[in-house]
């Protein structure tokens, strides 16, 4: 399944649009998304797992197991480093991945994990993510098809042309990703 990410929700303070998608597949155990973006401005301050990903130019992708009132957040950079965790929203009942549990979710870029300020022009990059089911669904087996409500995300706060495009479309007055009320279905075969 291929999804676009292009709902530019705040379009009045943040016009830029940015051409994004991301393919989704598993083969039962790994979760598959190859994310492909094309736009002006590359940003990746941060090379450490668990930092500030989403102020580079970033990739997001959140889920919800249906049921469960907490939701997972996996952010990558355009070098692969990455924020994980379980949580209730934004600030509430937050649980990051162990480094143990980051070191599983594999991840392959186009740019080597090396820290760059912003450069200007025009950039078309991938970023590859391989994340585990059980980090998401836990120990328990799997009967397919499965569904996960989910949105994902592209960002790049702090550069020149801050953005903040979504798959599913969020109606609030200003950014803010942590919203589980506003994710769609996804269906994993």
């Amino acid at each position: 399944m291929i999804l676009a990410v292009n709902n530019v929700n705040w379009p009045e303070a943040f016009p830029e649009k940015p051409e994004v998608s991301v393919e989704i597949s598993n083969d039962r155990e790994n979760l598959f998304l190859k994310w492909h973006v094309k736009g002006e401005q590359l940003r990746a301050v941060t090379t450490e797992d668990q930092g500030p990903v989403w102020e580079d130019s970033c990739v997001e992708f959140f889920c919800q197991v249906p049921g469960d009132d907490h939701y997972f957040n996996f952010e990558c950079n355009c070098i692969g480093s990455m924020v994980g965790s379980r949580r209730k929203g934004r600030a509430e009942d937050v649980v990051p991945f162990s480094p143990d549990e980051m070191g599983r979710i594999e991840r392959k870029c186009d740019f080597p994990r090396e820290a760059f300020e912003e450069k200007d022009g025009l950039f078309e990059w991938t970023v590859e993510e391989r994340i585990p089911l059980d980090l998401i669904f836990g120990d328990k087996p799997l009967e397919f098809p499965q569904k996960l409500r989910a949105n994902f995300y592209k960002c790049a706060d702090m550069t020149k042309k801050p953005h903040f495009l979504s798959w599913q479309p969020i109606p609030l007055p200003k950014p803010d990703f942590h919203c589980s009320q506003f994710f769609g279905e996804i269906e994993l075969l």
